[in-house]
């Protein structure tokens, strides 16, 4: 953790200026600044002082949650691949199956499908990258192709299928992968 940016951070978050918070604590605004860019490091009593002007204590400030990741590349994906059904599913966001809605990147290879699902409650969403797939749901069949997207309810046995090949994301809630 820098001292220095969270400070800063929490100056800018009070709306105050450099020179402001150097008055309020006793300070010179060149001290404060040095401090900003971690220059040099406050001594314990002066850092009390100087978050007691911003409004919190130390023990608040050293207690850093962490930073919850929002953005996620391939790196982070978790890959599976089914030589059975010839597709492929990446998991585009890790652990997504303890929340509500489960996206994931599925590839239909040509002649390839998913596995039939049984009725459950929830619902599925799913938007077509590239080529064109069968959306079986119950009695009835529906198409979709690069660029379309399908939603449906999932009260009825349904799986997607595709002849000629096709990528996808593909939302589940809740998550049934």
């Amino acid at each position: 953790m820098s001292i220095g940016s969270r400070l800063k951070e929490l100056r800018i978050l009070k709306g105050l200026t450099q020179e402001e918070l150097a008055d309020r604590a006793e300070l010179s605004k060149g001290f404060i600044s040095q401090v900003e860019r971690d220059l040099t490091s406050p001594s314990i009593a002066t850092l009390m002082d100087i978050l007691q002007c911003l409004g919190t204590s130390i023990k608040t400030f050293f207690n850093e949650e962490p930073q919850e990741q929002i953005v996620f590349g391939q790196n982070d994906y978790f890959v599976k691949q089914d030589p059975e059904l010839n597709n492929e599913i990446q998991w585009i966001i890790p652990n997504a199956q303890k929340n509500t809605m489960e996206p994931i990147r599925l590839t239909l290879k040509a002649g390839g499908s998913t596995y039939p699902d049984a009725p459950h409650e929830g619902e599925e969403f799913g938007y077509v990258l590239q080529g064109s797939i069968s959306i079986h749901l119950g009695d009835h069949t529906y198409k979709a192709k690069k660029g379309e997207s399908f939603y449906y309810v999932s009260g009825k046995t349904h799986y997607l299928s595709s002849r000629g090949g096709a990528v996808l994301i593909w939302v589940s809630s809740p998550p049934s992968f």
